[in-house]
């Protein structure tokens, strides 16, 4: 589907809300707002020039990141017991079990709690068993990893990219604008986040209307 295709649904959406729905005026600036944040969210994650692809009730679950966890383990301290409850986890999630996934760090939490590693995996589980939303408990995973590792850069890069995920993009740039600033000049992660933050200055000026 191309932008051209999803900004003329965009605008039928928003007719048949208006004259068919008889949307009172009071409420067309909420419907509205919603409306470009949905698209807003799908700038960050989606691909408008791919064609469409119907799935089957079997491959609704989403696709296991490999990417996502070879920079997971990128940040190190994957080692040890730390590693088994990881790789457990991954396990289950290659296999579309995302409350197995979480079940299996919920246990690895209990027998260690102080571990970073596996509060940044925990987050990054209860976001994908929620489907890209942020939990309360995924929130809670985040905030425990950057309290146990404040000057670790895991933990905040995997809370502000599930942040922007999920389309909340002034926040997430309020999470990686700090860890970009204390990141060495040189450093992969840094060069990463800094297109990272260009992508959502540009989003968060479509959101305020400025355009790209």
């Amino acid at each position: 589907m191309t932008w051209i295709a999803i900004l003329g649904l965009l605008a039928v959406v928003a007719g048949g809300l208006l004259l068919l729905g008889r949307l009172p005026r009071g409420l067309w600036e909420p419907v509205g707002a919603a409306l470009l944040f949905g698209l807003a969210g799908y700038a960050w994650q989606g691909f408008p020039a791919l064609p469409g692809a119907p799935r089957t009730a079997e491959q609704s679950a989403p696709p296991f990141d490999e990417d996502m966890v070879k920079l997971r383990n990128s940040f190190g301290g994957q080692y040890g017991a730390t590693m088994q409850w990881l790789t457990l986890s991954d396990g289950y999630a290659r296999q579309g079990n995302s409350q197995g996934a979480v079940h299996v760090l919920d246990s690895g939490l209990r027998a260690r709690p102080d571990d970073a590693a596996l509060w940044v995996a925990m987050g990054n589980a209860l976001v994908a068993h929620g489907e890209g939303l942020i939990s309360p408990a995924a929130e809670y995973s985040f905030g425990q990893a950057m309290r146990l590792a404040p000057q670790g850069s895991s933990a905040p890069y995997f809370y502000g990219l599930a942040l922007a995920s999920s389309g909340q993009f002034d926040a997430a740039r309020k999470v990686w604008a700090p860890l970009y600033a204390r990141l060495p000049e040189k450093a992969p992660l840094r060069a990463q986040l800094e297109n990272n933050l260009a992508k959502l200055d540009t989003l968060l000026r479509m959101q305020a209307g400025g355009g790209a």
